[in-house]
């Protein structure tokens, strides 16, 4: 039997689109991975208090969040398998999805396997995860935690400068970490930075442990150039060294960017086989917002519906 529609990967993105596709009765399978990617449900799984996706006026935790999404997908009828893609075929139809023990066959398929935010693995990194480390400042910035405190952002790009840039209102201090002698961001970026009075750079510095007790209190640096060692008393550690798209799979057969992302075309999720559809942060280098990933999960299983029947 051929299966209308496979969903691969969850999160916001992939719930959202079991949930749409189910509910047009398209019975979707979707799998929601296992150790691939991260844990089933996606980065949301590793955050604590989710405070901008609405509908929630006193916030929600991040697993419960997409335990509800989960369930509404389930209620709809869509088909959940908690296993890990490993290959799949888009050069003959139907699609071929295949794990370590099941091959299914499609007519459509939508990716959802969302993107890796990249972390140092400094020793304490995972004691003081969601209690002081963070690679979203706008996911997590808002956390009483970070409220005029010290804190420390890691990087030297766009993306660094600009949670550098968000943390000032939040923050008394923010320091930013560049492990070279120069920044990476836009020249705009560089002159925002160098000029903003809460924000003091550190050049050729790295984070090598954090401390604290129930929560982050400081970290220590390394001098890059004559590897001394410092001490710096922060409350907030964001890593915003990139993230890395869960793209492999696809590599070879889906266009994907200089970054690795899959490319979507238009104002759409198409990708550049028909049938193929990509949603949330395996497209998304630029918002990587739950509300985003939603929202291009939803449209991706309304094109998918509406090719199905016209096909």
């Amino acid at each position: 039997m051929v299966e209308q529609l496979v969903i691969i990967g969850s999160g916001p993105a992939g719930y959202t689109a079991a949930i749409y596709a189910a509910r047009a009765q398209l019975q979707p399978i979707l799998f929601e991975g296992f150790e691939a990617g991260g844990l089933p449900g996606g980065q949301l799984m590793t955050t604590t208090e989710v405070e901008n996706f609405p509908g929630f006026s006193e916030g929600i935790q991040g697993p419960k969040l997409m335990k509800e999404m989960r369930q509404q997908a389930i209620r709809w009828g869509a088909k959940l398998i908690t296993d890990d893609v490993i290959t799949v075929d888009f050069s003959q139809r139907p699609f071929t999805i295949a794990t370590s023990d099941l091959e299914v066959k499609s007519h459509a398929v939508i990716v959802c396997t969302g993107a890796t935010a990249k972390r140092l693995h400094i020793a304490g990194e995972e004691e003081f995860w969601n209690n002081g480390i963070s690679a979203c400042a706008v996911c997590d910035g808002t956390n009483p935690l970070f409220q005029n405190v010290e804190i420390a952002v890691v990087g030297g790009g766009d993306s660094a400068a600009e949670e550098a840039l968000y943390m000032t209102k939040y923050a008394s201090k923010v320091h930013l970490l560049v492990r070279s002698d120069r920044l990476r961001a836009s020249k705009v970026m560089q002159e925002r930075i160098l000029n903003h009075d809460k924000i003091q750079v550190h050049w050729r510095v790295l984070p090598i442990s954090a401390h604290g007790s129930d929560i982050l209190q400081s970290i220590q640096l390394q001098d890059q150039k004559d590897s001394s060692i410092m001490e710096l008393k922060v409350s907030g550690l964001f890593y915003a060294i990139g993230h890395t798209p869960n793209t492999q799979l696809f590599a070879g057969q889906l266009d994907l960017d200089e970054k690795g992302y899959i490319k979507t075309y238009g104002k759409t999720t198409a990708t550049n086989i028909a049938g193929v559809w990509a949603a949330g942060d395996v497209q998304d280098h630029i918002y990587r917002q739950a509300i985003t990933a939603a929202g291009t999960g939803c449209m991706a299983a309304l094109e998918a519906e509406r090719w199905l029947v016209e096909k």
